[in-house]
């Protein structure tokens, strides 16, 4: 017999992971489900998570509470996803629709393949997020008109994606459909790529400079304040892609740099101006 529609509103939601991603997801989605549950191992991320009344019930131990879920939501590195993905099936016995939120999708959809026949599995992950992790700087408007992107698999049911469209919709983000493959290839040019510039950039930068540091630098370098204990897994899991792009920056750099060594300004103009115009045609979609 077929599953009836899901509902969000009737359904018990588990979040694994309740730091910026995990603690924005349930505030977006706070009286907008049946019950909403917080799973993370760190005590004070809990203890915060229910007297501020961010998750109606919270526990570091996924076994306690996610048998009685609907959907699960993984909200963590991508390494402590894959993990999570190979734990399912000793937490719960049930059935229920499994979502993750990972900066890289192949590793993680091939792991779903891998899950026991009751679990209905789809890919996420939303494009949007700040450089300063943690539940205290959770937002409730964090999802707001960002893109989320949606990676079923071959397996994943209708009900499944119309329950990430309904989380999608309830935090006020868009849905995309994306397999991946280009998921992968995409996201290393328009966020791996910009954390290892954001990177070198912060390291090439002598200390003695700090007090004439202005917006924009702040601006150019924000993202090399993310946790690298976050990124190392995203840039692991999408190496060759990663690879191509920085090679492609590589290029790019040393045109600049023949340029200007040469002198040949009429050409870095042109350069410039290319540039000024790229920037133009990718930000104004």
């Amino acid at each position: 017999m077929p599953q009836p529609d899901f509902n969000l509103a009737e359904s018990k939601i588990a979040i694994i992971g309740l730091g910026l991603m995990g603690g924005s997801l349930a505030l977006g989605l706070r009286g907008k489900c049946a019950a909403l549950y917080g799973i993370d191992p760190h005590l004070p991320t809990l203890e915060t998570a229910l007297s501020q009344h961010i998750v109606d019930y919270a526990d570091s131990n996924p076994a306690i509470l996610l048998p009685d879920v609907d959907l699960v939501i993984l909200s963590a590195p991508v390494p402590a996803i894959l993990t999570l993905l190979e734990q399912l099936p000793t937490f719960t016995p049930n059935p229920c629709i499994v979502m993750d939120m990972g900066s890289t999708k192949k590793l993680i959809v091939e792991s779903m393949s891998r899950l026991p026949e009751r679990f209905d599995p789809i890919g996420g992950h939303p494009i949007c997020g700040k450089e300063k992790l943690s539940l205290a700087n959770a937002e409730r408007t964090l999802y707001y008109a960002a893109p989320f992107l949606l990676t079923p698999l071959e397996r994943t049911t209708a009900r499944a994606l119309s329950a990430a469209n309904q989380i999608i919709e309830a935090v006020g983000a868009k849905a995309t459909i994306l397999d991946a493959a280009e998921h992968d290839r995409i996201l290393a040019s328009t966020s791996h790529l910009p954390f290892l510039i954001s990177s070198a950039l912060a390291l090439a930068t002598p200390n003695d400079v700090a007090s004439f540091i202005g917006p924009g630098f702040k601006s150019t370098s924000r993202v090399a304040g993310t946790s690298s204990s976050m990124m190392l897994g995203v840039l692991q899991s999408n190496r060759e892609n990663v690879l191509n792009a920085l090679h492609g920056m590589q290029s790019q750099l040393a045109e600049i740099e023949s340029a200007l060594s040469s002198e040949d300004f009429a050409k870095l103009e042109s350069i410039l101006n290319e540039s000024r115009s790229t920037y133009q045609n990718l930000t104004d979609n």
